[in-house]
């Protein structure tokens, strides 16, 4: 399995194989061919609700994983993860965020958890 985070702002590598958009909102001034995105599962990214109480400075990047994974066992996003581990069971798969930061973001998480 090969799952890597990167920013959507960087340019697209032959590497990248299946280009995963993870954020709920399309990113600021990047055009859909220059992102070269091939899915966008919006049922799995973070709710509003705790993606507002984690950029306010609320809590630790700890407690927003142990949040956004109970998010993630509800049904409809636990389909979308199992349909990013076979797509990453059979190649490469980079998810692609506009999280400035995605080493302490929930592209973190997500790739984490498909490893």
């Amino acid at each position: 399995m090969s799952v890597r985070v990167r920013r959507v702002y960087e340019p697209p590598e032959s590497a990248d194989g299946v280009r995963v958009l993870v954020d709920r909102l399309w990113p600021r001034g990047v055009s859909k061919e220059a992102a070269r995105v091939d899915e966008w599962p919006k049922g799995m990214t973070p709710s509003n609700e705790l993606r507002r109480w984690y950029h306010a400075g609320e809590g630790s990047y700890e407690e927003f994983a142990r949040r956004y994974e109970a998010e993630l066992a509800a049904p409809q996003a636990a389909e979308l993860l199992d349909h990013l581990r076979s797509l990453a069971r059979a190649g490469a798969v980079t998810l692609v965020t506009a999280a400035k930061a995605p080493e302490v973001s929930h592209a973190a998480v997500l790739a984490r958890l498909l490893d």
